[in-house]
Formats: structure tokens, C-alpha cells, sequence
């Protein structure tokens, strides 16, 4: 996928200025619009320094910066700069933002603005740092009014024209190799007029055109607009930096409640129509051969082994009644009385399963949320805030599913039961995160999740999801048990959802907006179809062979798809990331792991239901003596 940036050019501050854009899109639900008066300060915020794919289409580094790290060396406000309140789900997903020396009036024109008091002194080590950052492709965030200030791209394939989230620190000449150092902005700040008022003025889009300047002395109001040579920063002396900016301000007819249409968009929608048409052609075919197989085979099965039911009941009757085709039992009936046994290991996996659960509903709950709007890009970190939310609250389905089965298995150690289903599962996930974040705060990356708000996690697990899982236990073990009635199997779930898979991963990865949850929402449920058919098959065939150790063996089977998980994540670092550092290797693969391992609990926890369903309607459609 080829995507061309367009280069820092005054014509397009002209054409932007001379020309308002048109925009027509859906409404998505978010945050409260702010109106400004002419003149008005406009906040330009500050956010998280990003990596992003470099121009080999490559991403080089996972390690994200705060933006006032002092090795980057860039002006702070006089009083210093302010924390902006920010979402649970927004500071773990690593936005740190934070207010700036900008000052953006609202309708008036300026131009060479000094940002600093002084020029910025980099030293050649300094230097050296920097230099490294822009090759590796870092990428500064700034907010405007809430907005992502970004650049335009085009794209080649569809000819279509967005705004990409971010602009680069600098670049890298590839004629000669020279690393420059961005140190003037352009920002041109769309606005719209609240039904003609001309004192009610709305920003609707921002751009920012970063270039590289190498001022000889003092900054006028003319001196940023003549071209100057490119600045590079020395790694053998001293280099002074002046950085300026200048501020356009264009009327347009976008609407706010559409503002964020400029950045949402789709690379290739055809590629998504076709693997939905794709997975679910072979969904459907793939339900209907393990329909027609099973109810063949189960039909007959049944007919067959009551047929011998009643030819036992004749012999012991003294009537001797003889039917070609019959034979003795075979096949599933044979381990009726076996395949209820409790498993090995029954308290493990009742834990899996109950968390299994929890996960599933969590899901399924996330996505209809997205699905119907709620989790706008413009509320950052609502999707991050919401999941966390929701699977706190679930608790109670954890409990109640884990102790119901747990009991329905006989097993014995109730106690220890209520204990691991809310803690083995999410310790073993905040283990794990705890340690790649002792990566992160070693690099002294703002990516890395404070101390403060782990405790608060650990708090509101403790105070809400805990307590909740205990009820839910109580009423499972309180509740009458379940009585019974008298590695192919993974890649197919992984194919329904690889695609989309591949849309994620770059979203996270890349620093791009998902919003495709519609696609998501059909490929999630999808996936549940195919797990829950191959799985079933597989029981069946288990069953004929006289194998009653069913249980893990679904759990297993369906869960082997998050083997396919991590093995694409795998190909998709070899093939899409240049991480040169180890800790960029080891946080991407720890996390790949951990989302890996969730996936693992969730199919799993799927096949079993399924199973476990199947395994009861058929034999109860069996007399047995």
C-alpha cells in the first residue's frame, strides 16, 4: 500500500485559504462542541511523541516519548506545562497530554512567531539522539481544540485524500543521507461558522505542515516565509535551534459533527467486503457440512441404538426378535456412563472457563457499544475505558459461570475455586504487563503506565470486579448442579477474522484510527459460528473412537486459534516492523503474548460450550438403562 505526502508548499496554504473543503459523512456521538469568539485563545495541546512507519513503509521502534523529554529539547510554557485530564483508557493506551507554548487566536492570520525566548542549544550527543529518533520515523501529536493536528495524505490506490494523525519530527534526505530537523510549523486551522453567526466559530479540522529551516539570525514576520537552507543538527558541536510557527486560519462548510470524517478512513474498503463475503461463504459452509454430517450420522446412531434397546428388551421379555444390519453397541453410546466423568484438573479449568466467559460477554458487549457509535474517536480512550469497565462489572458472570461448572464436575475444593476465578487469570495478565512496563520505564518512555494508576487499577479490582465474582460463585455453587441426561480445528476460527486482524494490528501499531467496528461486529460473530462447528465436530469423532475425555480436549482444540494469533503476529514483526532496540522486541512480543493468551481463554471457553451442549442433547435423545 503506497501512500505520497504532500510536501511543506505555500501554494497549499493559498489553495486551502482560497478554497474550502466539502464534506459529507455520518454523525458520530462524542464530546460537547466548543464555540470561539473572533480572537479567542484556541488551546493547542500537546501528546504522546509516537513512532510511526518510516518512508519503507517499515516501523522501526515501539518506544513512545513524553513530548517535554528533555532530550528533545522543545519550549515549555512559562508557568510549565499543565497535565490535561485524561480517561482511564486514554493513559493506558499511552496519551500523555499536556499544555503548550502555541497561541492560536481564533480567525486572526500570523505568521514567523517565535516559539522560544532563545534559541534551543542541542549538543552533539543530544544531537546524536535526535538524529536517531527521525530516522526510525518519530512522529509529534498535537491537539487543537480536541482535534488531531496531522497532514494531508492521498491515497494512491483509491485516489481518495484524509488527514493522517501526526507529523514527523524531521526527515531523511535520501539523495545524501542528511537528517533534517523540523523547526517551523505551518498550522492551518479549518473553522466553521454556527449557522451564519459569525461570533460562534467551531474548529473542524487542523493540518500542519512541518519544514526544516536554518535561520542565519534574528526571526522577523518575513523572515520564515523566503526560503532558507535546511537545518541538520550537528553531532560533533553545538547546534542553536529557533523554532517558529505560523497560523492559518480558512473558513469551510464541514459541519462539527463531521469533523472527524476527514481522519476516519478505510484503506482498500474492498478488501473488508471481500474477506466478510470471504469468511462467511465459508462459515456457511462449513455450518452446513457439520449439520448434514452430524445430523446423517446421529439420526441413524440414535435409531440404531434404540433399535437395539428394544430387540434387549424382547430377549429379556423370552421373544427372540432377529434384524439383519443390527450389531452390538459401538461408537458413542458405548461411553455414556463415562463421558460426564469429572476431568483432570476440573478447578483450572473451571477457572479458564469462567474468565472465558467474562471475556466473551465483555466482547460482545464492547463491540455493539462501538457498533452503535458510542465510542467516538473524539472521547480518546473510551474504547480502552469501556473494556475495562465492562469486564470489572462482569465479575459476577465469572463467578456464577466458574462455580456452576465447577460444581457440575463435583468438584470439592469450592473455597479455592472462588478465590482463583477472580485473581489467577487477571494476575496472571498484570504479571506480565507489570514487566514489559519495567521496559518501558527504563527508557523513560511515556508509554509506560504510572505507578499511581496501576494502583488504581489494582483498586477498582479489588473494590468492584472481586467482590462481584464472590456473589456470582455463591449463587453458582447455590444453584443446583448440571446434571447430565440419562491443531485443524483452530486455524478456521483464525480465518474468519484474519483480515480484519491485519486492520488492527495496524491501527495499534501504526497510531491509526479503527472504526470499522460493523466489519468487526460480523467477523466476531463469525468466528463464534466456526468455533463452535469445527469444535463440535471434533467431539463427535472423539466420541465415535470411544474417547470420553472430551472436556479439555474442546477447551483445547478451539483455543489452539490463538496459536494462529501470535504466529501472525510473528510474520506481521517480520514483515512490517524493523525493530532495531530488544526492548522494542520484547514489548512487542510480550504483548502479542498477552493478547494471545485472552484469545486462548476466549475461543477455548467457547468450543467448550458448544461441546458441552452438543454432548448433552445427544444423549438425551438415547434410552439408557
Amino acid at each position: 500500500m503506497h501512500f505520497r505526502k504532500h510536501a511543506p508548499s505555500r501554494a497549499l496554504v493559498v489553495s486551502l485559504l482560497a478554497a474550502p473543503q466539502l464534506a459529507s459523512a455520518f454523525y458520530l456521538p462524542g464530546v460537547a462542541p466548543t464555540s470561539y469568539k473572533p480572537g479567542e485563545l484556541v488551546p493547542l495541546n500537546v501528546n504522546t511523541i509516537r513512532p510511526v512507519a518510516t518512508q519503507d513503509a517499515l516501523l522501526h521502534s515501539v518506544i513512545s516519548y513524553d513530548y517535554y523529554n528533555p532530550l528533545f529539547g522543545f519550549c515549555q510554557p512559562d508557568d510549565g506545562p499543565k497535565d490535561v485530564g485524561e480517561s482511564l483508557g486514554s493513559i493506558l493506551f499511552g496519551d500523555r497530554i499536556k499544555t503548550s507554548r502555541f497561541e492560536l487566536h481564533m480567525k486572526q492570520n500570523e505568521t514567523c512567531k517565535r516559539l522560544c525566548g532563545s534559541p534551543v542549544m542541542y549538543p552533539g550527543k543530544q544531537a546524536s539522539w535526535i538524529n536517531a529518533q527521525i530516522r526510525s520515523g518519530i512522529s509529534l501529536n498535537w491537539l487543537v481544540d480536541g482535534l488531531p493536528a496531522g497532514q494531508k495524505i492521498r491515497d494512491e490506490q483509491t485516489g481518495t485524500e484524509f488527514y493522517n494523525p501526526g507529523f514527523l519530527l524531521g526527515q531523511v534526505n535520501m539523495a545524501d543521507n542528511e537528517v533534517l530537523f523540523n523547526n517551523h510549523y505551518d498550522i492551518i486551522v479549518e473553522y466553521h461558522e454556527v449557522s451564519g453567526n459569525k461570533d460562534q466559530l467551531r474548529v473542524v479540522g487542523v493540518l500542519v505542515q512541518p519544514e526544516s529551516k536554518k535561520y542565519a539570525g534574528d526571526v522577523s514576520q518575513d523572515t520564515c516565509l523566503t526560503p532558507t537552507d535546511t537545518l541538520s543538527l550537528s553531532e560533533k558541536g553545538i547546534t542553536n535551534v529557533q523554532f517558529t510557527y505560523s497560523v492559518y486560519w480558512i473558513p469551510s462548510t464541514t459541519a462539527w459533527a463531521t469533523r472527524w470524517d476527514k481522519y476516519l478512513h478505510v484503506f482498500d474498503p474492498k478488501i473488508h467486503w471481500f474477506s466478510l463475503i470471504n469468511s462467511a461463504i465459508i462459515v456457511v459452509f462449513l455450518v452446513l457440512t457439520v449439520l448434514s454430517v452430524l445430523l446423517r450420522a446421529l439420526k441413524r446412531d440414535i435409531a440404531r441404538y434404540n433399535r437395539l434397546d428394544q430387540i434387549n428388551l424382547d430377549d429379556l421379555s423370552g421373544t427372540s426378535v432377529l434384524e439383519d444390519g443390527v450389531q452390538e453397541d459401538s461408537g458413542w453410546k458405548l461411553v455414556h456412563g463415562d463421558v460426564f466423568r469429572t476431568p483432570s484438573h476440573t478447578l483450572i479449568l473451571s477457572v479458564f472457563l469462567g474468565n472465558g466467559a467474562q471475556l466473551f460477554v465483555m466482547t460482545g458487549f464492547t463491540i455493539a457499544f462501538a457498533l452503535l457509535g458510542f465510542l467516538s474517536p473524539s472521547n480518546r480512550g473510551s474504547l480502552g475505558t469501556i473494556m475495562i469497565f465492562m469486564y470489572t462489572i462482569l465479575g459476577f458472570v465469572g463467578g456464577y459461570t466458574s462455580a456452576r461448572i465447577y460444581k457440575s464436575m463435583q468438584g470439592d475444593k469450592w473455597k479455592l475455586n472462588i478465590v482463583l476465578t477472580p485473581l489467577l487469570v487477571p494476575s496472571i495478565v498484570f504479571a506480565v504487563f507489570f514487566l514489559l512496563d519495567l521496559f518501558l520505564w527504563a527508557k523513560e518512555s511515556s508509554g509506560a503506565v504510572p505507578f499511581t494508576t496501576m494502583l488504581v487499577i489494582i483498586l477498582i479490582w479489588f473494590i468492584i470486579s472481586v467482590p462481584l465474582s464472590f456473589a456470582g460463585s455463591w449463587l453458582g455453587f447455590r444453584a443446583p448442579a448440571i446434571e447430565p441426561p440419562m491443531l485443524l480445528v483452530g486455524i478456521l476460527p483464525f480465518g474468519a477474522i484474519f483480515v480484519e486482524l491485519y486492520f488492527i494490528m495496524s491501527s495499534i501499531w501504526f497510531s491509526k484510527i479503527y472504526y470499522m467496528f460493523g466489519f468487526l461486529f460480523l467477523c466476531y460473530g463469525l468466528m463464534i459460528l466456526t468455533c463452535a462447528a469445527v469444535t463440535v465436530l471434533l467431539v463427535y469423532f472423539l466420541l465415535c473412537s470411544e474417547n470420553y475425555n472430551w472436556q479439555w480436549r474442546a477447551f483445547l482444540a478451539a483455543g489452539t486459534s490463538a496459536g494462529y494469533i501470535f504466529l501472525n503476529a510473528l510474520i506481521y514483526w517480520v514483515s512490517k516492523l524493523s525493530l532495531s532496540g530488544f526492548t522494542g522486541s520484547v514489548l512487542y512480543i510480550g504483548y502479542s503474548l498477552l493478547i494471545s493468551f485472552l484469545f486462548f481463554i476466549l475461543t477455548g471457553t467457547i468450543g467448550f460450550f458448544s461441546s458441552w451442549w452438543f454432548v448433552r442433547r445427544i444423549y438425551s435423545s438415547i434410552k439408557i438403562d
